[in-house]
């Protein structure tokens, strides 16, 4: 499965992910399960662990039963584990909890519980399908997308509900219209879906990043994604970025894409003040060998030592590998930047070679650090 195919799936499957709180339905009629929950989500995603396992023992005991437990008990799994791979010992508790989810939500057909468990199932397939596409997880991927399809289906008839929902609308008219048009052999499958609106998703996105309780840090994500990526607007690109950072500072992952648009803007001393920061505060390897490929960076365009940018590119693309498919991206830019540091020393067949496997990890070939 190609890179930009994963992307796209990350694009569909998390514009319904988290976003259980926002449909009235029996548990969110209840002041205290809501604030459980919100309390919940927001823990797990500023990687507070501890608190948020905490606030689920809780949430247990007050709705003993209810699938939106085996929901957040799988994505703190999910966090707790970042990055989840397929080796991991969890990765079987982690789908384990989202597939009894599902069955819980699925046993419910009362029409008073109807939105609620549709959106708790919505995301338990959500989590599940971002897992086995960022692992390529192929023989997972697709028979799970085509028996989601119709729940995700059903899903727009509650779009007037809540401000959060833009959410959907946004990402679907957005990318509906802008994958296309960047990957040109997916025209012809696009013609099979109702045509979107680029400024339109936009637009809708904000107002879900301005207006939502829920969904803030999601909109928030794909804002910056879509104008790095999409759009190669690095400066709107940091707009979004930098509220998502306020929002879970202690994010690992939002850390690292924070980093990368300061350096993508140039803004190397406001990035290496950062990365100095973050460093010691985590031992994560994937996010410790990110802050290596971007050391590499700043050796490279800062302080223009190119002895130290080739120690930190080898250590960073040799600590990721391990992560497979997960970082691919990532281990490009470190690839690119060997490409370029063995022309500056006259390795002809080095550059070559390294500037050919960076583009076979690259999904975005213009986020290169190149400039």
């Amino acid at each position: 499965m190609s890179h930009t195919l994963k992307y796209l799936i990350k694009c569909i499957t998390l514009a319904v992910c988290l976003s259980t709180t926002v449909v009235h339905a029996q548990v969110l009629k209840d002041s205290t399960s809501l604030n459980l929950i919100n309390n919940g989500i927001e823990n797990i995603y500023n990687f507070q662990f501890a608190d948020a396992g905490d606030i689920l023992n809780k949430l247990r005991n007050y709705c003993p039963g209810h699938p939106i437990n085996s929901l957040l008990s799988g994505i703190l799994v999910y966090w707790e584990n970042y990055p989840l791979l397929p080796a991991s010992s969890f990765s079987s508790v982690f789908e384990n909890n989202l597939h009894q989810c599902i069955e819980l939500c699925e046993k419910k057909t009362s029409k008073e519980n109807e939105a609620e468990y549709l959106l708790i199932n919505l995301c338990a397939r959500s989590m599940l399908l971002l897992y086995y596409s960022d692992n390529d997880l192929t023989s997972e991927v697709f028979p799970l997308t085509l028996s989601t399809y119709q729940y995700l289906r059903k899903s727009f008839n509650f779009t007037d509900v809540y401000p959060d929902f833009f959410f959907f609308t946004g990402l679907y008219n957005y990318y509906r219209e802008a994958y296309p048009e960047a990957y040109p052999v997916y025209k012809t499958m696009a013609f099979l879906f109702p045509k979107g609106s680029k400024n339109k998703g936009l637009k809708e996105l904000e107002t879900a990043a301005k207006k939502s309780i829920f969904l803030k840090a999601d909109s928030y994500s794909f804002l910056a994604g879509i104008f790095i990526y999409f759009e190669n607007n690095y400066n709107s690109a940091f707009v979004f970025n930098a509220s998502l950072h306020s929002l879970s500072p202690d994010n690992i992952q939002y850390q690292a894409i924070y980093i990368k648009n300061l350096l993508l803007l140039k803004e190397y001393d406001k990035a290496e003040e950062m990365m100095r920061d973050v460093s010691s505060k985590s031992g994560n390897v994937l996010f410790q060998a990110q802050l290596a490929i971007f050391n590499g960076i700043l050796q490279e365009k800062k302080y223009h030592d190119y002895v130290k940018a080739l120690d930190y590119y080898n250590n960073g693309v040799r600590d990721i590998a391990v992560f497979g498919h997960y970082a691919n991206d990532f281990a490009s830019y470190g690839y690119y930047g060997l490409s370029r540091i063995s022309e500056i020393n006259g390795d002809k067949r080095g550059k070559k070679i390294y500037h050919k496997k960076a583009l076979e990890l690259s999904d975005f070939k213009k986020i290169n650090f190149e400039e």
